[in-house]
């Protein structure tokens, strides 16, 4: 998302600083008390940076979200699946929903936490931007699925299950503390499997032609 052009301090070194102590007791209040709740008065007190010299750092509480989400959610160093399948080679499918969903949960969960509580605060533009990325990672990794299970270009349901994975990447977090007795690699291994078996049975409808998967009898 664009981030706001603010340049009232010339020294990079001095902006970068106080940026990320702006970021970080911002991201720990708007996750405490939520980010309708927080003003700039708390973000100032938290971070240390005096009220009169923030703005030369962050335009707004918008610009920070923007900031923090840039930074949490569209994170550059964890790969799409849709990525990861192009990397892959020979590597199976399910380690591949796998190691995506392990980085997701773990390196994205804070961002997780932030979007699941800030969406209802986005303007317009950003939630232009953030359906448009969506909408792109879901039809690039739909793209991906097609092939694998020998899809039409027609065929929905590679959308469905697309959508379906990146909401388990994206929102388990949210209930996983249903699941605190359970070792993490046991359910990152149940649910990688429950996947791959819908991508299996995609195909295996498909290659005895009855694409809608509806029951014949």
């Amino acid at each position: 998302m664009a981030e706001a052009v603010v340049d009232g301090v010339q020294d990079t070194t001095l902006i970068e600083t106080r940026r990320n102590q702006i970021c970080d007791a911002a991201l720990e209040l708007f996750l405490e008390k939520g980010f309708a709740s927080t003003t700039i008065r708390d973000i100032c007190a938290r971070s240390g940076v005096n009220q009169a010299s923030i703005y030369d750092y962050i335009a707004n509480k918008n610009d920070i979200l923007r900031r923090l989400l840039n930074k949490l959610w569209f994170r550059p160093d964890v790969p799409t699946l849709a990525e990861r399948l192009d990397q892959s080679g020979d590597t199976p499918f399910a380690d591949a929903v796998a190691d995506y969903l392990r980085d997701t949960w773990t390196k994205k969960r804070r961002g997780t936490l932030l979007i699941y509580r800030s969406v209802p605060y986005l303007q317009e533009d950003d939630r232009r931007a953030m359906r448009a990325r969506d909408r792109a990672v879901i039809e690039g990794l739909a793209a991906r699925l097609r092939q694998r299970a020998r899809l039409s270009e027609e065929d929905p349901r590679a959308e469905v299950l697309a959508n379906l994975i990146i909401f388990l990447g994206a929102f388990a977090p949210m209930r996983d503390w249903l699941n605190k007795e359970v070792d993490d690699e046991v359910i990152l291994r149940t649910v990688s499997a429950g996947v791959a078996a819908m991508l299996d049975q995609l195909a295996r409808e498909n290659s005895m032609g009855n694409p809608s998967g509806k029951d014949s009898a």
